[in-house]
């Protein structure tokens, strides 16, 4: 569909450091593939966020830097801005170059002084309205010579009262997940001064009433139940069966939006940043139609219709921020158009009508893409840093995977090995080898034999009708944000365009342009620039950069971003051709190199304690028994386990190898015809007729690799108990060899 408002909430990341690629798979390339895709089909996107500059994890960094909060938000709002604009993330232009209409994007900072205001005139709407209540609770208070001060919810740590976890935050365990009162902690202490004496105090807070809003979540939840995904539809259950209270929507804290009310007693207090983080997606709708457009074409994006048709919102976020944008958020909204309304507490809330602010349609929150089996963290160092890693690399590079690696429905894993594989076996070989192949060879045919002359599109309809087939499962992975899924058939189409090459073999036909089968042949080679046009439309969501130099590379002008997506299944567009000489797309990968770097960068920050460095560095969390993995483990996700093939084999025979002392030759049935041969290093530890007769497993899709001379066709599983004994895996039982291991 069409014409349709869409607004795209994207969670903004706090300015206290750089951003990780943690935040990234999590958080800020699904909407930006998002919103490039929903503007190729004609819609009108409005693309919000910012830096979340208030709270304390700004003032526990600048205390530990000894800097001042406004020192640490000016630094990191502009490292973060430009890491995600390298990055291709489209927050500039401002408006959409084909019209304001269309909608635009602002990355906006919550120390925004209009920011500031619009936060402040909701609270006092929302305190008239009755939807506060005035509550003393309890909170800890560090004892110090100068008089103290009352500690915020991660200035305090301890024990998680579910988990033990022994770093857990005051507010928020990030073991696992758990939110609580920092009351709740076992052993708590002082974060910036862990000796300090505490004890808990008594402080007056305001509190917003999410009890009332309880029923109305519930309905509101249960029309959500075929939209939202497992993990959301999970979290959010959780959170209304567990009963909402009202929370607290001040703090004592000097860094933030000081309330704005009268009287000493509320000097030292600011509001809390959850309550205003989240509304800076309204916020920054307004602060953009004011700058940008008109002021009210900010309704276009948050308002229900008088006749009662709703934007599209989706919301972008990591796990653990989803109770916030499903439970408190909504309830906040609605409390808004609660007040708008002229009703009070003593009202009934009801989901918004005409004229009111919409609710979420759709939060597709990720999971965590881990490091090295860790969760990223920027408070614990374990990360591999944005603005770093496109100091190095390409950024198509680092789309494509955290795309096809993406953490959708479970936690994925990031380590450099598989980054380099993926690259250079995938992106290049199967993606960048079919458009190289195009371009060079119709760069070889002579000027008055242009690819358009050989086209005949009925040598092609197989293709064709292949390719308009993966570009409706692509758009409908899209609508539904199977971000992998998409780009799975995105790369399918890529190997199809290489096995047509490949069955045609147009290099054979270049210099006889007449001969036998050179018209077919030819034809696909011609295809093969339609192919191209459409890889580089339906790759642009995932792939700006590398989509638009192939865009420029077959002779097509203008921003691909700006080309109609169906266009690409539009086989009547007129040929167009660059006769520039044809580059790669991409550069392949050295892991040894890469390793080397990375070494050489933890060494490097091993001597910085004062800032978060551009390294991968392996935080360990303390306190907890973690089982130790040797160095090197590289984690596997599931899906990327299954593609490992395991079989049982029967050894049949087994001999010497000629040319090396430690190897066994042995053949193995397994139960194919021909059988196969694998190169063993055993000799030390089974003589040949302790081998023979055994059912092994072996690994059938290794790829085969001569050892010595011999081709070896697999890999038979053993055990290694690091002391000098090996053993083969071997069956308990007889069954046929060829048999699958599940």
């Amino acid at each position: 569909m069409s014409g349709e408002h869409v607004l795209i909430c994207v969670a903004w990341p706090y300015a206290n450091g750089p951003l990780h690629l943690g935040h990234v798979a999590g958080c800020y390339l699904p909407p930006d593939i998002q919103a490039r895709f929903e503007r190729a089909r004609g819609n009108k996107v409005l693309m919000v966020s910012g830096s979340d500059e208030h709270g304390t994890p700004i003032t526990v960094t600048a205390e530990t830097l000894g800097i001042s909060p406004q020192d640490v938000v000016d630094k990191y709002h502009e490292i973060n801005t430009n890491a995600l604009l390298k990055l291709g993330c489209s927050w500039e232009p401002n408006i959409d170059p084909r019209g304001i209409d269309y909608g635009g994007s602002l990355f906006n900072r919550t120390s925004d002084p209009e920011h500031y205001k619009i936060v402040s005139e909701n609270f006092l709407s929302l305190l008239n309205a009755g939807l506060f209540e005035r509550k003393v609770m309890q909170q800890y208070y560090e004892i110090r010579t100068d008089g103290g001060r009352f500690l915020p919810d991660r200035y305090v740590e301890g024990e998680c009262p579910n988990c033990g976890y022994d770093e857990a935050r005051g507010d928020q365990c990030d073991e696992c997940g758990v939110t609580y009162e920092a009351h709740e902690l076992n052993n708590p202490r002082s974060k910036m001064n862990p000796t300090a004496n505490i004890e808990i105090r008594d402080t007056e807070h305001f509190f917003y009433r999410l009890d009332l809003f309880q029923k109305t979540l519930e309905n509101h939840a249960e029309m959500r139940q075929n939209v939202w995904k497992s993990n959301v539809r999970a979290m959010t259950k959780q959170w209304l069966d567990m009963g909402l209270r009202p929370r607290a929507v001040t703090r004592d804290l000097d860094w933030g939006i000081p309330l704005p009310l009268d009287g000493t007693e509320w000097n030292g207090k600011c509001i809390y940043v959850w309550f205003e983080a989240v509304q800076g997606y309204y916020t920054c709708a307004k602060l953009w139609a004011e700058r940008y457009a008109n002021s009210s074409d900010w309704e276009k994006w948050w308002k229900v219709s008088q006749d009662g048709s709703k934007p599209r919102h989706l919301y972008f976020l990591g796990k653990d921020n989803i109770p916030f944008h499903t439970v408190i958020w909504p309830a906040l909204i609605m409390g808004l158009n609660h007040a708008k309304n002229g009703l009070t507490h003593s009202d009934p809330p009801k989901l918004p009508g005409p004229g009111d602010l919409h609710l979420e349609d759709n939060v597709p929150a990720m999971e965590y893409l881990m490091l090295a089996g860790g969760q990223f963290s920027k408070s614990r160092r374990h990360a591999v840093w944005l603005p770093s890693f496109l100091e190095r690399f390409d950024p198509d590079t680092l789309r494509y995977y955290l795309s096809i690696n993406m953490p959708e429905n479970h936690d994925t894993d990031f380590n450099w090995p598989d980054f380099v594989e993926k690259i250079n076996s995938e992106l290049i070989a199967a993606y960048g080898n079919f458009v190289h192949r195009v371009l060079t060879l119709g760069a070889r045919l002579p000027i008055n034999r242009r690819l358009d002359t050989f086209e005949n599109l009925s040598y092609c309809k197989d293709e064709m009708d292949k390719l308009e087939n993966i570009h409706a499962s692509v758009t409908s992975s899209l609508e539904r944000h199977r971000f992998k899924e998409a780009l799975r058939s995105v790369m399918s189409a890529a190997q199809l365009g290489n096995q047509m090459l490949q069955a045609a073999t147009p290099w054979k036909f270049i210099n006889d342009l007449e001969g036998d089968g050179a018209e077919k042949s030819m034809a696909k080679l011609s295809f093969g620039w339609r192919l191209s046009r459409y890889l580089a439309i339906l790759a642009q969501p995932f792939l700006p950069f590398s989509s638009q130099r192939l865009w420029d590379s077959i002779g097509e002008e203008g921003d691909v971003s700006l080309v109609d997506w169906n266009s690409a299944i539009d086989w009547s567009v007129d040929y167009k051709w660059n006769d520039t000489e044809p580059k790669p797309l991409f550069q392949r990968l050295d892991l040894d190199e890469i390793i080397s770097q990375e070494k050489s960068l933890a060494d490097e920050d091993g001597k910085i304690n004062a800032d978060p460095g551009h390294n991968v560095k392996g935080g360990k969390k303390k306190n907890k028994e973690v089982k130790k993995m040797p160095e090197g483990t590289t984690y596997l996700d599931f899906e990327k386990f299954m593609e490992v093939e395991l079989k049982v084999g029967k050894i049949t025979k087994v001999s010497n190898h000629e040319n090396a002392d430690k190897l066994y030759v042995v053949s193995i049935d397994d139960g194919t015809e021909k059988g196969r041969t694998i190169c063993a290093g055993l000799k030390e530890y089974y003589s040949q007729e302790e081998m023979l007769g055994k059912s092994v497993v072996f690994v059938a899709n290794l790829k085969p690799r001569k050892l010595r001379g011999v081709m070896s066709e697999g890999m038979m599983l053993a055990a290694d108990d690091g002391d000098g004994s090996v053993k083969l895996v071997t069956l308990d039982g007889e069954i046929s060899p060829g048999s699958q291991v599940r």
